[in-house]
């Protein structure tokens, strides 16, 4: 009995130092229910408006009832009308659709005298999870446009009819662990860099030593860049340790260059030193820091495109999460392993990367400063 009543006093101790503490208080209670709904909204395989560009070489009445169903089917978006075959290059490495639907100039003919018709969907395989759920909702078109020929009587039931042909660009066998391995470098790196940064300043001001670092012979700033370049240095060695292991040893493609990989991980992994080094300057315990981390990478990577499309999100979560530098990095290992991307290519991953760069540091750099004085 005593045993017992000695935990629940010191159980009710703890729960009433949290309570009693606001920053505490404000992290049980707030961030779970923001991030309940930020990640219901964000987790989901449902794809809607999923992006698509048509090359219609045929032209005719049923060409464009087979593209009237899919228009209306609330599933897809059309952003592109292709004049030649030679665009769909261009439109699939601009990320201006996620497939293209190619219609052959004997789409017509073939239907009506009875042989079968063939529709090439050319999927972008970066993203297999969205490329087979898009050609599996294309599949649900094509049966239900199949049933319409048959009511009007230009297929006989049991005929040949309208068939897809699939073919996947960049991950041909639409591998889900292309996907998966190319991108863990970005995101295993940025938890540890954010916890080693997020720790380095409250663990001086934990154990004592915060004064001691201010009355040696260094400015702030040089304190500063002591702390970020242990980050930045194990964020690299671990970022590139994984990219050597993805090619090695799981035999994931390396078609981009080595430059656009070294600069698209130097510029992620220094965006969150000033991230973490913004968390840990905010901090006073290494509890705090902790805390700031997880509260920085449970939404940075949920929301990243890791697993699930950013496409599915709702517009105002895809815009908020421009600001997420794991989903920029994700998107630039993905394009420079599987796409052959090089550094011209990933540019618009990297500088908004450099621009939350030359915020978060000077922003930390300032609070280490104001905190000091």
């Amino acid at each position: 009995m005593q045993t017992l009543r000695r935990l629940a006093a010191l159980v009710l101790k703890e729960l009433l130092t949290i309570m009693k503490d606001p920053k505490s208080r404000f992290v049980v209670i707030g961030p779970p229910i923001i991030q309940f709904f930020v990640f219901s909204y964000g987790a989901t395989f449902d794809l809607e408006n999923v992006r698509y560009a048509v090359l219609d070489e045929c032209r005719s009445v049923l060409s464009r009832s087979f593209l009237a169903e899919v228009e209306g089917s609330g599933r897809f978006i059309r952003t592109e009308y292709l004049e030649n075959a030679g665009q769909v290059n261009e439109s699939i490495d601009n990320e201006k659709a996620r497939l293209v639907i190619h219609i052959g100039p004997q789409f017509e003919e073939d239907l009506r005298s009875g042989q079968p018709a063939q529709i090439q969907i050319i999927a972008d395989g970066k993203s297999p999870n969205v490329a087979m759920i898009a050609i599996g909702y294309l599949g649900t078109i094509v049966e239900n446009f199949n049933e319409t020929l048959w009511e009007q009587g230009i297929t006989p039931i049991g005929g040949p009819g309208l068939a897809l042909v699939e073919r996947a660009w960049f991950n041909e066998n639409l591998s889900s662990r292309w996907f998966m391995v190319s991108a863990l470098g970005g995101v295993i790196s940025t938890v540890v860099v954010m916890i080693l940064t997020s720790l380095s300043v409250a663990r001086e001001r934990e154990f004592g030593t915060f004064d001691q670092l201010l009355v040696a012979p260094f400015s702030p700033l040089e304190i500063l860049a002591g702390k970020s370049i242990p980050g930045i240095v194990f964020g690299m060695l671990d970022a590139l340790i994984f990219a050597g292991g993805a090619v090695l040893w799981f035999h994931i493609p390396f078609r981009g260059t080595i430059i656009a990989l070294m600069v698209s991980l130097l510029s992620f992994i220094i965006t969150i030193v000033g991230i973490g080094l913004l968390v840990s300057s905010l901090s006073t315990t290494m509890q705090q820091g902790l805390l700031g981390a997880f509260l920085f990478l449970m939404p940075a990577i949920t929301l990243s495109g890791l697993a699930t499309p950013v496409e599915n999100m709702p517009v105002w979560l895809q815009r908020a999460d421009m600001f997420n530098p794991v989903r920029h990095i994700i998107t630039a290992l993905r394009r420079i392993f599987l796409e052959g991307a090089d550094l011209a290519t990933v540019w618009p991953q990297i500088w908004p990367l450099l621009i939350m760069a030359c915020i978060t540091l000077p922003l930390a750099a300032w609070l280490f400063r104001r905190r000091s004085v």
